[in-house]
């Protein structure tokens, strides 16, 4: 196409915010023009990425859509933007996401809408421009800009302690990012190119250098993802946020870990990958069973299902080091049915906290009585996170499991255990909330879905759905990719073990 399709997905939400920006008149005026322009911003930009999603060639590995223009020349680095079956799921999430985050806020936010839709449509331009980027200095860019907005959504229009999870979500994520950009640096002296499809290529680094570089992307990606033990600013910060800005955190921030760890750590680094799998497999296993437990004891929604996110990602990194088609495919599609399930739990919390403004679980039962549309709304997206068949969480659980049985039994097994344990806390969590008699009188009033909360969850709903009966349609877009990803690495281990043979002889 000679559109450049991509920068107009990207930076469509500036322009965007550039209009709100601009908005003058009386507050109330403000407020109603500045909703309306982000999200009818956010709903072009949707519609744009769909043309990527109906264009997008499948049965092919290469990047599509490709853009590379000059941008420093004399450093050989490059304006680069291009999306291969890994990336474009995640920008067709992130322009999904951002429209309902708007209509989440329709209500909620009364003070400063103005600042707060500028803030949400530069943090669309930046979570897609970062799937998108094909250069290293790009990609941080994007990848550090998230930050800031983040920041702002959290800190401004938070909870009592916003400031203090605002302040912990910035200084963990910052401080695993600033040991990345060396490496990014270390890279490009070794290099002269910061091309990321050049260095797919070309990258041939001694296993030393390689071990080095990879801790210093793990410390990046393990604090976005999160991995255990740097999980802890998660909880704080979802509690805290206002509800569309923990749909955005859990539903795409968090994949930009997973997604690092398949576009960098794999590809540059494959024999480090190798030497570290044992402790990657560690740390997710006991994210995934210990984080399970720590959600059993959880009064708060909230927290409940933040440290449930932390568990399901645990899955993502355990499939994503097994390095077999079915474990990374699974944990790429975990990312996706994560980023549309745990956006859908945390808006059915945000549903009775507008009505409450208490997200105790004590607080709530027997709301099936009087709520039987959220109930049954509720209970879809609570099967989903729970892996059942028909759902998309069972989906990338099950290839997930699949994989680590290719790779470790034992590991598998214990992983799988983590399966009981969510059915555990999520069937716990509905128990309480809808069923019971309804005896207290502020509960005897809350009313069912209105007609924009309906809207918001439609489109979660069929997708939940659509994925979870024909998978398929997901999966056959990201194989290609997957292939060339496990052929490419498998490539570089026998060339690095043939390298490591002819130095021992000479020595």
């Amino acid at each position: 196409m000679s559109w450049p399709l991509l920068s107009l997905v990207t930076f469509l939400p500036l322009v965007g915010a550039l209009f709100i920006f601009l908005i003058r008149g009386e507050a109330a005026v403000v407020a109603r023009n500045a909703r309306y322009v982000a999200l009818w911003t956010s709903l072009i930009t949707f519609a744009l990425s769909l043309f990527i999603w109906f264009d997008f060639a499948r049965g092919t590995a290469d990047f599509q859509f490709v853009e590379d223009v000059e941008w420093i020349p004399a450093l050989g680095i490059g304006y680069r933007l291009g999306l291969d079956g890994i990336s474009m799921p995640f920008v067709l999430l992130s322009t999904l996401l951002t429209p309902i985050c708007v209509l989440a806020s329709w209500e909620a936010i009364t003070v400063r809408v103005k600042e707060y839709m500028i803030a949400f449509l530069v943090l669309e331009t930046l979570m897609v421009g970062m799937f998108c980027a094909l250069d290293l200095l790009v990609f941080y860019i994007f990848f550090e800009g998230v930050l800031i907005p983040m920041f702002l959504i959290i800190g401004v229009w938070g909870g009592q302690r916003r400031v203090y999870a605002a302040f912990k979500f910035f200084l963990y994520t910052l401080a695993g990012s600033v040991l990345m950009l060396i490496a990014l640096l270390v890279i490009y002296f070794q290099t002269g190119t910061t091309s990321i499809p050049v260095l797919l290529e070309t990258l041939n680094l001694p296993k030393e250098t390689q071990i080095w570089l990879w801790l210093a992307f793990f410390a990046s990606f393990a604090v976005k993802v999160p991995m255990w033990p740097v999980h802890t600013w998660l909880p704080d910060a979802h509690v805290e946020a206002p509800t569309a800005g923990s749909v955005i955190l859990a539903g795409v921030l968090l994949k930009m870990g997973g997604y690092g760890f398949l576009r960098f750590s794999l590809p540059f680094f494959p024999e480090a990958s190798e030497f570290f799998t044992p402790l990657v497999y560690t740390l997710s296993v006991i994210a995934v069973i210990y984080t399970s437990l720590v959600a059993l004891a959880q009064t708060d929604m909230k927290k409940l299902i933040a440290y449930s996110s932390v568990a399901h990602m645990g899955f993502v990194t355990l499939g994503t080091f097994t390095l077999t088609q079915q474990g990374i495919e699974g944990a790429i599609f975990q990312m996706l049915s994560h980023g549309v399930v745990s956006a859908a739990l945390f808006l059915c919390v945000g549903v009775v906290y507008d009505r409450l403004h208490t997200r105790e679980i004590a607080r709530y039962h027997g709301l099936a009585n009087n709520m039987p549309k959220y109930a049954l709304t509720f209970m879809v997206f609570m099967l989903a996170s729970v892996g059942l068949p028909g759902t998309s969480g069972f989906v990338g659980e099950f290839l997930v499991i699949v994989g680590a049985f290719e790779a470790n039994t034992w590991v598998a097994l214990l992983a799988a255990s983590g399966m009981v344990l969510g059915a555990a806390y999520m069937l716990w969590l509905y128990r309480r909330v809808i069923f019971g008699a309804l005896t207290r009188v502020d509960l005897k009033q809350l009313s069912d879905l209105n007609w924009r909360e309906k809207l918001i969850f439609a489109p979660l709903l069929a997708l939940v759905l659509w994925m979870g009966i024909y998978p398929s349609s997901f999966l056959d877009i990201m194989a290609p990719s997957v292939e060339k990803l496990i052929a490419d690495y498998n490539d570089a281990l026998a060339q690095g073990t043939a390298a490591n043979a002819v130095t021992a002889a000479l020595e």
